[in-house]
């Protein structure tokens, strides 16, 4: 089988091309991407931090994770659903975080369907997973942005009042916590469950 869809590191371990640029990619790559997440805190800090990467990269994400968690609180949904207009303005000017105020009020909106459904998160998110599991992917190319599962997510969480949740957000919820292994063939964290 070649690798030439993969970067060696000098580990000698061949990863997926995106996850091998910075430090930050090779630790969320080789300790987080992919495993799953199935507890409600783990799945709302995930579902607030892919709403806020949309149309950014995710290196800027995880490089302002810490400071996510100050200014959410941890990701406390109990806690973030109790945020009013104050919060979203002292957010606002957070410059530690992504500073926009239809993703900041999505997140307060999110603690708060996420408490609404009183522990049911975790089954809902994972009740999307493809019964059967894709083929490993080759090559970036093959890995989609979206896919039927996703779209079923995406609206599931509409309908439980959840925002700024689309079908693309949904897919990156899915692979960040495993209920899809995205990781390319050949990879060494391909199949590896944590």
């Amino acid at each position: 089988m070649s690798l030439v869809n993969l970067d060696v590191g000098a580990d000698g371990r061949a990863r997926c091309p995106w996850g091998t640029s910075t430090a930050d990619y090779i630790a969320y790559h080789d300790t987080e991407w992919g495993l799953p997440v199935r507890d409600e805190h783990g799945l709302y800090e995930r579902l607030v931090l892919e709403g806020f990467q949309s149309g950014l990269s995710w290196l800027t994400i995880l490089r302002k994770r810490e400071a996510f968690r100050t200014a959410f609180s941890d990701f406390d949904p109990r806690v973030v659903s109790e945020y009013d207009e104050r919060d979203v303005t002292r957010l606002l000017g957070d410059a530690g975080i992504v500073r926009n105020a239809a993703k900041i009020r999505a997140a307060v909106t999110n603690a708060r369907a996420t408490v609404a459904l009183q522990g049911a998160l975790p089954q809902i998110v994972w009740s999307h997973q493809p019964r059967r599991p894709p083929r490993a992917p080759r090559s970036l190319s093959d890995v989609p942005a979206t896919t039927a599962e996703s779209v079923a997510l995406s609206k599931s969480l509409k309908k439980h009042g959840f925002a700024f949740v689309g079908p693309t957000t949904a897919y990156a919820l899915m692979q960040a916590c495993g209920l899809v292994d995205d990781h390319l063939r050949g990879c060494w964290r391909r199949g590896v469950a944590g």
